[in-house]
């Protein structure tokens, strides 16, 4: 037990979780624990312009390296304004933990409008974040944060809120803060890894679907070995791209929802999923067929047969579980027909979503691949190039460098790209719509004020343009809400401190994307879409009104 005000034993407790860096907006409902962090040093303050992207840059944070992504926030709006970020978060399974203020305790519950009153803020972050708590006296502090954040970080990780009334953070009282030594994780029962590993051995056509809890598990090794011993074909979702290197023989990419593997999955005798839901993008919203038998690997029993009856269930750790298997697969592997043929298909598809998205946006791909590092973050937000190749086809070679909104909001690119970056130090390349663009633009002044290094590419087509295509095929071509005013970003960009550049045409984007990795900082990039050859699909522009 030590003496010490409710700031402090937020400080210690974040000291003690191994928290380097927190992001928010101080407030005179949480200032006592600014200026804790201000006085004693270890954690990083980044102070961003809005608690959205507080909760959406602790999120990249905590996905890029794996740690706890902590995000402090006001009460009453501050609290509200962070809960778009609450919720990708919970969407993406991510290991967020917020800290918010609240009342005096003497107000709490009166309904008098005491300023930022929230009565029921705990029921509102509860919708979002299920491991919500309350703090009542300020011995407790330290206790609840660490629970919460033990409960954020155990089996799936689903995000936390921790409410503290600002009396409780001036106060003092005797504290006991807990010592960690890490998480336990979900142990799979031995019966269930038998089972698996009998149905592994029994065929000779699997195919593996990794999700996003390989990557959180920190289970990529124990996947390609796996894969490499069966010598099976690896589907991956969206967020469980990097869990296998792509350029991998064995990699197919995010791409079992595409037609072109109907057969393959058909025809499987087992698919051995490990860490995923299957939602509903990566399966036509559960049109897809799934032949054989499913061995299902997940942390949470409550994804197993969600949405696929699972033929053998395995509750448990995605690390522990795969490593179990590896153990217990003698005579188990494919027969080469199989995977040579899933191979085959995967190259078609590649080549087919090439020519889909045009000459120029294939050179822009490229370009951006070829210019950064193997282990460079790619971070994108929910925009048409990022549907029709950044999700798709850019490559990811290593886990935890592809970051995208689970949830398919707009305008969590650049402070997931942000927290990133400041988490691994690596460079990070941001993937932009412009409309999306708009909803966290003031954090160019972040990204300026720390220097973070992020390239923003804003494909620039002046509208939204997902919107604009829908519109088009469903409303006899009637265009409405979908054309907007849009600034010289590269011009804005400048005046907020960031360099900022307008690029027309493949070459010129080639000249300063290499530009723009090689600097020391952020740089944006207005990319003048109008100019490029249009993509297909998604990307088609609408039919001409008369």
């Amino acid at each position: 037990m030590q003496d010490m005000t409710g700031g402090e034993a937020v400080y210690e407790a974040l000291r003690a979780l191994g928290v380097e860096h927190v992001f928010g907006i101080v407030s005179v409902h949480n200032i006592p624990i600014y200026d804790v962090i201000a006085r004693k040093g270890g954690i990083t303050t980044i102070d961003v312009r809005h608690e959205q992207a507080g909760l959406h840059a602790a999120d990249g944070y905590s996905r890029a390296t794996g740690r706890l992504g902590v995000a402090i926030t006001s009460t009453g709006p501050g609290a509200a304004n962070a809960m778009s970020g609450l919720f990708e978060a919970e969407f993406a399974s991510s290991r967020v933990l917020m800290i918010t203020g609240q009342v005096e305790t003497q107000y709490y519950g009166k309904g008098k409008g005491f300023l930022h009153e929230a009565e029921r803020q705990t029921d509102m972050l509860r919708t979002v974040a299920p491991h919500t708590e309350s703090v009542r006296r300020t011995e407790d502090i330290a206790e609840t944060i660490v629970r919460t954040a033990r409960a954020v970080t155990t089996g799936r990780p689903r995000p936390g809120a921790v409410e503290i009334p600002i009396d409780l953070q001036y106060n003092r009282a005797n504290v006991d803060v807990p010592h960690i030594e890490g998480w336990p994780r979900v142990q799979p029962k031995r019966e269930a890894i038998a089972e698996a590993a009998a149905a592994l051995r029994e065929s000779r056509r699997t195919v593996i679907w990794a999700g996003g809890g390989v990557n959180t598990a920190g289970a990529e090794t124990e996947l390609v070995q796996l894969a490499e011993a069966l010598n099976a074909p690896v589907f991956t979702s969206i967020n469980g791209r990097g869990a296998i290197p792509e350029d991998h023989p064995l990699a197919l990419g995010p791409l079992a929802n595409m037609p072109n593997f109907a057969e393959t999955l058909a025809q499987a005798e087992v698919i051995l999923a490990v860490g995923t839901r299957f939602q509903g993008g990566a399966t036509r919203n559960w049109q897809l067929r799934l032949g054989g038998k499913l061995v299902h690997i997940d942390a949470d029993p409550g994804v197993v047969n969600r949405n696929y009856q699972a033929a053998v269930s395995v509750i448990g750790d995605a690390r522990l579980a795969l490593s179990g298997l590896l153990s217990d697969l003698q005579g188990a592997g494919n027969e080469p027909g199989f995977t040579e043929q899933a191979r085959a298909i995967r190259d078609e598809a590649r080549t087919q979503i090439r020519t889909e998205i045009g000459p120029d946006y294939e050179a822009i791909m490229d370009i951006v691949r070829d210019e950064l590092p193997r282990d460079a973050i790619i971070a994108r937000d929910a925009t048409i190039p990022a549907y029709l190749w950044g999700n798709r086809l850019l490559p990811i070679y290593e886990p935890r460098t592809s970051l995208n909104p689970t949830s398919a909001a707009i305008g969590p690119g650049v402070p997931l790209g942000m927290g990133a970056a400041i988490g691994s130090g690596k460079k990070t390349a941001v993937i932009q719509g412009d409309g999306g663009f708009m909803l966290s633009i003031g954090e160019l002044a972040t990204c300026a004020q720390y220097n973070i290094p992020v390239v923003i590419c804003v494909f620039n087509d002046r509208g939204y343009g997902v919107l604009r295509t829908i519109e088009a095929r469903t409303f006899e071509g009637r265009q409405f809400g979908v054309d907007l005013a849009t600034p010289d970003f590269a011009a804005v960009a400048k005046g907020m401190g960031v360099h900022g550049e307008t690029v027309r045409g493949v070459d010129e984007f080639r000249d300063a994307f290499r530009r723009a990795v090689a600097a020391d900082g952020p740089v944006l990039l207005d990319i003048d879409t109008t100019v490029l050859t249009p993509m297909g699909g998604l990307g088609s522009p609408p039919p001409r009104r008369s």
